[in-house]
């Protein structure tokens, strides 16, 4: 089976083939740098990170590109309001860039906890102002955008494939646009490529049509364009993005170009708290850092790749809980395993059908990337890892290490669940099964010296601390963590 995508401009799924063969160009939105991320961006850029992962396991070369909005954001969609950036810097007193540094910083941190790759290229709008002035002046010369009073604007009429992402329809934009006090634009659903600044503006830049700063959307067209060529592959972003942000990224640049500018569209959708929208308005957001007090950063990418990234996800103590209870029993397998790899030299093999796991796991990664289905692979293969390393059989470390590797492919390389190493444990010393060993051997003597009382208490004990024991026919006793049913 091929790799299939949703393509939200075709609104179907669709076979991904790459305009340059075993080289992808992907691009996806980055953050404006003005707070510190929150578990919306988690969604997003942890699904993306894993399409990125993925697309390299497959075979293609990658250049993913995300960008650093760092100007030209305004608190208002319709080119209203003031600049986000300069908004947050006056409240902490700040200069802009200073303001920009410390969130950008905050944000790959982040980003970092949560395991998620570096993208090969982060540019910011700032840095790139030259590049969004030509793309400006293209639009004019095509007749594709106006100057007024030294701001340039989009001619939305002069584009009639406008709409086209979105669903929407320009008579339908022309009906509910609302009545602008004294506007300058022709139509009020037109967008802003260059904004005029106003007297006390800090961020601002020479340009043919006076001293401004650039629109928000511009910079997207300009860098993608810059780094990835006039038509590449994949642009990502968040589902909210879709209108009017990315909808005028596409206007203009194929007026720029002539050319089509993203040949796949793929959008994540949106993170809710306890059922309701989380937005900054309802003071129901929160951050990464917020969230990371509480829970390992690990827990809140496995519970964001355990939905489908299209699907949205709700944000809650129980899911969290939900969330961290499942990766224990996830990686208290692995850790088992390794541990048993550590300690095993010869025996026979583990006989799973690891070839039918991988096929299993592809294929469900090759249907949109759907996450869910490849962890739940995972999980069918961790309950007959444990019961091979419960049963009384030894197995070699050759074989061991086979699953180990199939871990650390899947559950490691693609989805960053499974860490090489667990940080802070001695499991793969074996101090912590070696401990279990010794209370069975205590259990055990108690036992044979008809001492009930201390042997249920030995198992009572380990039952509290979430380990179970079975005991078998033949005497013995095998031991596995409640989670690992």
């Amino acid at each position: 089976m091929s790799l299939k995508v949703y393509n939200s401009l075709m609104r179907r799924k669709e076979e991904f083939k790459p305009e340059i063969e075993g080289f992808v160009r992907m691009y996806v939105c980055g953050p404006t740098v003005y707070a510190h991320s929150h578990l919306g961006h988690a969604k997003s850029y942890v699904s993306f990170d894993v399409i990125v992962r993925y697309l390299r396991y497959l075979g293609y070369k990658v250049r993913y590109v995300q960008n650093i909005t760092d100007v030209g954001h305004l608190t208002d969609n319709a080119d209203q309001g003031e600049d986000k950036i300069i908004a947050q810097a006056r409240k902490e007193r700040l200069e802009p860039m200073e303001l920009v540094e410390i969130y950008m910083r905050s944000y790959f941190e982040d980003m970092d906890k949560l395991g998620n790759l570096r993208p090969d290229i982060s540019p910011r709008a700032t840095g790139h102002i030259p590049e969004q002035i030509e793309l400006i002046e293209i639009l004019l010369s095509k007749g594709y955008a106006y100057e007024v009073n030294g701001s340039v604007y989009f001619d939305v009429l002069k584009f009639p494939e406008y709409g086209k992402l979105s669903g929407k329809k320009i008579e339908d934009l022309i009906a509910g646009a609302r009545v602008e006090v004294r506007s300058e634009k022709k139509n009020p659903f037109d967008f802003a490529l260059w904004k005029r600044a106003e007297p006390g503006h800090i961020m601002k830049w020479r340009s043919p049509w006076g001293i401004g700063y650039p629109g928000w959307h511009i910079e997207c067209s300009a860098m993608s364009m810059k780094y990835l060529g006039e038509t590449f592959d994949i642009h990502g972003g968040g589902i909210e993005n879709q209108f009017p942000h990315h909808e005028s990224e596409i206007a203009q640049s194929e007026a720029a170009t002539g050319k089509q500018f993203v040949r796949y569209w793929l959008h994540n959708n949106m993170v809710t708290v306890n059922g309701v929208k989380m937005s900054k308005s309802l003071g129901n957001v929160v951050t990464l850092k917020d969230a990371f007090k509480k829970y390992d950063p690990l827990v809140i990418r496995f519970f964001i790749l355990s939905s489908h990234y299209r699907s949205p996800v709700d944000y809650s103590d129980e899911a969290l809980e939900s969330a961290k209870k499942g990766l224990e029993k996830l990686h208290n397998t692995v850790k088992i395993l390794r541990y048993e790899i550590s300690k095993s030299q010869s025996g026979k093999n583990h006989g799973l059908n690891l070839d039918e796991y991988k096929r299993k796991f592809i294929e469900a990664m090759n249907d949109d990337f759907n996450t869910p289905i490849a962890i739940s692979v995972l999980f069918d293969l961790s309950r007959e890892v444990n019961q091979i390393l419960n049963s009384s059989e030894i197995y070699s470390s050759d074989a061991l290490k086979e699953i180990d590797e199939f871990y650390r492919e899947f559950g490691g390389k693609i989805l960053g669940l499974i860490p090489d190493e667990f940080e802070g444990k001695r499991i793969d010393s074996g101090i912590e099964s070696q401990l279990i060993e010794l209370l069975l051997k205590i259990r055990a003597k108690a036992r044979a010296d008809k001492n009930w009382e201390l042997a249920d208490w030995v198992r009572n004990e380990l039952k509290n601390l979430g380990i179970v024991l079975e005991d078998r026919r033949d005497g013995t006793t095998v031991w596995r963590y409640a989670s690992d049913k």
